[in-house]
């Protein structure tokens, strides 16, 4: 099923992913509509599942978690996979879970407070039955983390 985004969806979603509190009238002046008109728009938007959610994205360094890793996991057979992702799910510091191709079978985006969290966190996984093999890269610098999708007019949607 294809949706046709115009102009104005654009804006709207373009700045929902700037500021995803922004008030309805402050994108109404945007879009040059009426509150209402962008209300239904973006009730509109969300019934398509083309807004998933809102939530704010938290500074982690302000909470002291100071270690962003990247873990490269091997599960030994497809056949554990369901296992592995039951109890991946069940982490606080698993932000992202990918099935991946190449070198292992999923990589894991994880913050942990410092090294000797991070080195708990990855002695757990590797007990973990299925999981032969383990490698982390720990991030150093981050120049860019967004999330904002570059939003063309034609959308193919999937249910």
């Amino acid at each position: 099923m294809t949706y046709q985004l115009d102009e104005t969806d654009i804006k709207i979603l373009n700045h929902l992913q700037e500021d995803g509190r922004a008030q309805r009238n402050t994108i109404a002046e945007i879009v040059h509509l009426s509150v209402p008109s962008v209300s239904e728009r973006m009730r509109k938007l969300e019934e398509k599942g083309l807004i998933a959610t809102y939530n704010a994205i938290l500074d982690a360094k302000k909470f002291n978690f100071d270690i962003t890793a990247f873990i490269f996991v091997e599960v030994d057979s497809s056949e554990r996979y369901p296992n592995f992702i039951d109890k991946i799910t069940k982490h606080p510091e698993v932000l992202e879970c990918h099935s991946i191709t190449g070198d292992g079978s999923h990589i894991l985006k994880v913050r942990t407070k410092n090294t000797e969290s991070l080195e708990r966190f990855l002695s757990l996984i590797q007990t973990w039955d299925g999981v032969s093999r383990t490698r982390s890269n720990i991030v150093l610098s981050t120049f860019k983390e967004t999330r904002k999708l570059a939003i063309e007019r034609n959308v193919e949607l999937k249910k």
